[in-house]
């Protein structure tokens, strides 16, 4: 989550100093939320074949937790898609 708000403070900056890096620093994000969420199913997939008796109310809050980086990253994404069409010269 670090690396992906970390990604949507350089989106401002590149639309201010380096508008043609805008998109680029979207899709960096979205593919940083997919990657941390796969490594999140990844430790859930890991901790449940540890263990025998789990609860489904656990496991439904596993993969709600493992879900939210890649609801982030669309979010930035979506942000710089905004930016993007802001910047466009108009015709």
């Amino acid at each position: 989550m670090i690396i992906i708000t970390l990604l949507f403070i350089a989106l401002f900056f590149a639309a201010w100093k380096a508008p043609a890096w805008v998109k680029e620093i979207g899709i960096a994000a979205l593919v940083a939320g997919i990657f941390w969420t796969l490594y999140g199913l990844l430790q859930m997939a890991d901790f449940l074949a540890g263990h025998d008796d789990v609860a489904s109310n656990i496991i439904a809050g596993g993969f709600k937790v493992g879900l939210v980086p890649v609801l982030y990253g669309l979010i930035v994404y979506f942000v710089s898609l905004i930016l993007r069409v802001i910047q466009k010269p108009r015709i």
